[in-house]
């Protein structure tokens, strides 16, 4: 990991860690994991968010009057809008992504949750992501929330990972392991 991303992270989890202990003291752990997972949808939404708090050339009020903005139209507690409002006043909105991954692996781990990214070559429906869901659930012994994308370059599969472990059903890798095969046998 380069220093810069290091650095990030643990700014990032000094702020997570004050948040999330602040909402669980409040009992407020379901708005904070509905506020993660608005910020969460808006960065990924806005490219205009993701520069305002990336950009150096903003100052800190600018910052600060653009992320109240946000979240009050966002309808963010007060606690998690607090927090912004001293991340953008200490410059340190630019960890905000880390910040909300930080947050979602706390909240999990407190729900006693894990998160499985699946990608595959056509997306899930809603009974394949329940099944798969149950099945993993069985194998682990965790409730496992889903974070499913699609390649269809895997052509036909499912590529799972769940913590260090990585399933690859994938019909790419089938092909590659045959193509190995055949290599050798030459």
């Amino acid at each position: 990991m380069s220093e810069p991303a290091s650095i990030s992270l643990g700014i990032a989890g000094r702020y997570a860690q004050a948040l999330f202990e602040l909402a669980k003291d409040d009992n407020g752990l379901p708005g904070l994991e509905a506020d993660v997972d608005a910020l969460a949808a808006a960065l990924e939404a806005s490219a205009d968010l993701r520069e305002m708090i990336a950009s150096p050339i903003l100052t800190r009020e600018d910052q600060g009057r653009a992320i109240a903005a946000v979240a009050g139209a966002m309808g963010l507690s007060p606690m998690v809008a607090n927090t912004l409002a001293l991340m953008a006043a200490k410059r340190r909105l630019f960890v905000l992504p880390q910040l909300v991954a930080d947050l979602r692996a706390r909240i999990a781990a407190e729900k006693g949750e894990v998160t499985a990214e699946v990608t595959s070559a056509a997306p899930l429906s809603a009974e394949q992501a329940r099944a798969l869901a149950e099945t993993l659930k069985a194998k682990i012994g965790k409730t496992v929330k889903l974070n499913a994308t699609v390649d269809e370059n895997l052509i036909g599969g499912l590529v799972v990972k769940v913590g260090s472990k990585m399933i690859d059903t994938s019909i790419r890798s089938k092909l590659a392991s045959l193509q190995n095969a055949m290599k050798e046998v030459r």
